[in-house]
Parts: structure tokens; sequence; C-alpha cells
């Protein structure tokens, strides 16, 4: 029987020990499925903590209906009621501009107006700005195969006023990074798509805007799971054998072990606190891409100084619950994030009492509010009474908040969010030819293609097809 050793016990692991077992289950040949973790609990970033009636989420709180491979999943693993969507009462967000809130303009995708007249009364906007950006309905594609950052993508189509207002904020609030370093190309390829395929990206939007006005989505665009995230996690434990998950259980060291030409290498992993060492016919390594790369280094060098080019930056998420009589604004929209030329402590801010029922007690409110990311990383760093102050100053004036706090929560991620910068697709390259020459080794995890947990769980499923496949010779 062929063992598979899985590394690392966050959602790509997970994700991948499931679906080698069902394949087991259904069928397949046989495996010795063996997942290990270096820490003292699974899921990785997804952390749900209930605490007097609120529940809180440390880490993400959501996932994209879109990208269908998460939801595929919850429904697979008998999650399907479960599964609930945005308030639609208050479909808006906004972005703070001075010491007010204003609503991006209905008919906004992300980066651009699908609407005129939303757009054209909106106080987001200075006159110059607006027809700075309306000046990319005119404006030629883009005829240069160069790789181009997403700030330069979004200064060259609509202007800095819409990079500074708009597309950094929101890009800060999904990614924690920053447009000026971030390959469009790896991050937001689709706009590429548009720019090339309709000349004008507002043009494009809207054409795609109105192509799918006519379909009734099941669900909204941002999705989560009634009693938290976690419960994803939960559920994928249990459809694991028994004695699969090994906790506080972490990898030291690999060796190749060179074996008969017709039978392939093996690998020998050392463990940590044992002299005791593993030996397995396939690998997966679902760790951070630094992790990874100290763990191949005696072996596939050539992939752990590729691993190692992948940049990292660390974020904090705070939970803030308040009595709603306490907060003035009238909290009608899902949340706000917040320009980097504003100066602030927090980047964003999640309303998530009511962005999603069952998140706070009646007449409670359940704020989350995130610091760090690429531009301001030392904050994560301060001690719990300075990052509170911080974070609370500019919360409690945003949004006009008497009293203290009835909880507050710091959840901390260090160096747990990769960035895609400049020549990402170009140094994946590199890396699945390094592996190439390693048959037994896979990598699978955020530092890839996409940081969702939709997308970790699509290449989750994806490495288990390549590893039944070098199983099967």
């Amino acid at each position: 029987m062929k063992r598979i050793v899985i590394i690392g016990a966050g959602i790509a692991g997970l994700s991948t020990a499931y679906y080698l077992s069902k394949s087991t289950q259904q069928g397949g040949q046989q495996l010795e499925i063996a997942l290990l973790e270096k820490g003292g609990r699974l899921g990785g970033s997804i952390l749900t903590e209930q605490a007097d009636g609120f529940l809180m989420e440390g880490g993400p709180d959501c996932f994209i209906s879109e990208k269908p491979w998460a939801l595929k999943l919850c429904e697979e693993l008998g999650l399907a009621q479960e599964v609930i969507g945005t308030n639609q009462q208050v479909r808006r967000t906004f972005i703070l501009r001075g010491r007010r809130l204003h609503e991006i303009p209905e008919g906004f995708m992300l980066l651009a107006p699908t609407s005129l007249w939303p757009f054209v009364k909106s106080s987001l906007f200075s006159l110059p700005g607006k027809a700075r950006m309306g000046l990319d309905l005119i404006l030629p594609r883009k005829k240069s195969d160069v790789e181009e950052s997403l700030g330069a993508f979004v200064r060259r189509r609509l202007g800095r006023e819409a990079l500074e207002r708009i597309a950094e904020p929101l890009v800060a609030g999904i990614h924690a990074g920053d447009p000026e370093t971030m390959s469009l190309q790896s991050t937001f390829p689709r706009f590429i798509d548009l720019e090339q395929g309709h000349r004008s990206l507002i043009w494009g939007m809207y054409q795609r805007k109105k192509q799918f006005a006519h379909l009734r989505p099941r669900y909204t665009m941002f999705i989560t799971l009634r009693h938290g995230m976690e419960g994803l996690v939960t559920a994928l434990k249990k459809t694991l054998s028994p004695g699969i998950i090994s906790l506080e259980q972490g990898v030291v060291g690999m060796e190749k072990i060179t074996g008969k030409p017709s039978q392939g290498p093996r690998y020998r992993l050392r463990l940590r606190g044992t002299k005791k060492a593993m030996e397995a016919d396939a690998v997966v390594l679902a760790t951070p891409s630094f992790a990874t790369a100290d763990l191949l280094q005696g072996i596939a060098g050539e992939i752990a100084r590729q691993l190692t080019t992948i940049p990292y930056c660390s974020t904090a998420t705070i939970n803030l619950a308040y009595e709603r009589s306490q907060i003035g604004h009238p909290l009608d929209g899902y949340g706000f994030v917040v320009p980097r030329l504003e100066k602030r402590s927090i980047m964003a801010a999640t309303f998530s009492s009511v962005k999603f029922t069952g998140r706070a007690p009646q007449g409670k409110v359940l704020l989350r509010c995130f610091v760090g990311g690429a531009k301001n990383e030392e904050l994560v760093s301060w001690g719990d009474d300075e990052l509170l102050a911080a974070v609370r100053g500019d919360i409690e004036e945003i949004l006009e908040i008497k009293d203290e706090p009835l909880l507050q929560r710091i959840y901390r991620w260090h160096k747990a969010m990769p960035q895609y910068t400049l020549g990402h697709d170009e140094r994946l390259s590199r890396i699945e030819q390094g592996l190439a020459k390693h048959p037994g080794l896979f990598l699978t995890g955020s530092a890839y293609r996409g940081i969702g947990i939709s997308d970790c769980v699509h290449e989750a499923e994806l490495t288990v097809q390549k590893i039944l496949q070098f199983i099967s010779k």
C-alpha cells in the first residue's frame, strides 16, 4: 500500500486529505494517508470563537460563491443547510475619505463604474477624477506584453484618484497587498481579458454585467456558515479515518531515498521530538512557501530558492462588541475600507452582525477591524494595549462610538498572507519545472494560485488528481 504524507493541516492540507480519502472510499487504489500538523489545532487561519452570544471569526469570515469549489465541498460534507448569504437589505460598502464614510457608487465593479448616474452623484471622487476615469472609454488597449502591476494598470486606465481612493484600499482589504508590486496577471487576470476583449475596462465590465443581468444566483457573492467557518474544518475532520491526523507533529527535515528505477524515489521525513523517521511514496507540502523551502533545501535547492522569493505579510483581526445604542453611525452597510493616504491604523472594518445573521445578540453589534498588511505590517507586533488603543481610536471616531466595548479579541496572523508580486507566474513555472525532477513531491496552498478558501480547496482537488496519476504509474 502506498503512503501519502501531507504536511500542514490548514484548509489546503485538510482538503487534500479529504479528496485522497474520498478516492479510496470510491474504489480507487487503497492508500495510507498521514496528515501531519506542527500546531495543536486544525484549520490554519480559519478560527471561530463564541463568547457571550457573539460569534467571532479570527481569520476569514466567508468565501466567494462565484468560485464554486468551497461551496461544492460544503454540500458534499452535508453543510448545505449551514450556508448563508449576506444581508440583502444593506448591500453597501463604504470608503473612508476625510472623516466621512462615502458609499461606493452602485454599479461599481471593484475598480470601475458600470452605472452612470450613481457614479456622477458620488462624493467619493472629484470632478477631475471622474473625468479622468471616463477617459478609459476612449483610451487604446495595451499593446505591450510587458507584465504590469495592478497600480500601473489602474493609473493607466482610470487615473491616480481611482487608484488611491478605491483600488488600493479594496485590494488591501482582500490581499493585504501593495498595488505597486502586485502582479495584475496573477491577481486579477480578468482585467487584462476585459481590456483586450473590449478595449475599455468600463465598457467591458458594463457588458459583463449586462450579460449576467438575467441570472438569479442561488447565493449572494459572499457566503459563510451559519455557525462559523470552523464548521468546515470540523466537517472535514469527521470524514477522515482515525489515525490519519497527527497534531503537534512537526517535520524538521526531508531526505530523498533513491530506489530501483522502476519504483522511483521515496522520501524520509525527520519528525520533531523523536529519532524515528517516516517514509512516504509521495509528500504533499501544504505549508507556507517559506516553510516548504526550509524542508526542500537539502533535496531540491532550486525549488527552495524560488519559494523563498514569494513574500508574505502579517495581519491582525480585532473583534469588538458594543451595545447598538453606543454607536452613532447607522451601520447601513457591510463595512468600509480605508485608503492609505488617510493615515489610519485600520485598513478595513466589517460590520459583522449586519453583514451576516447570528453574529451578535439582539441589541448588540459585532465589528471586525483589520490592521497590518504590506504597507503597515509593524502594527501586528505592537502590544495588546497599544494595538487596541490605536484601533479603537480609529473605529470609535469613524462610527461615533461611545463608552467601552463589551468584548474585544485580537487574532494575529504572522507571515500568513502570500503576496503575488511581479514575476509570480514565471516563478511558478520554474517551480513546476523543478518539481518534474522530483517525482512524488507536490505543493499546494495559498502561496501559488489563489489565496481564498475556495482557491485552496480547488488547488487541493487538482493536487490529488496529480497524486493519483503519479501513484497509478
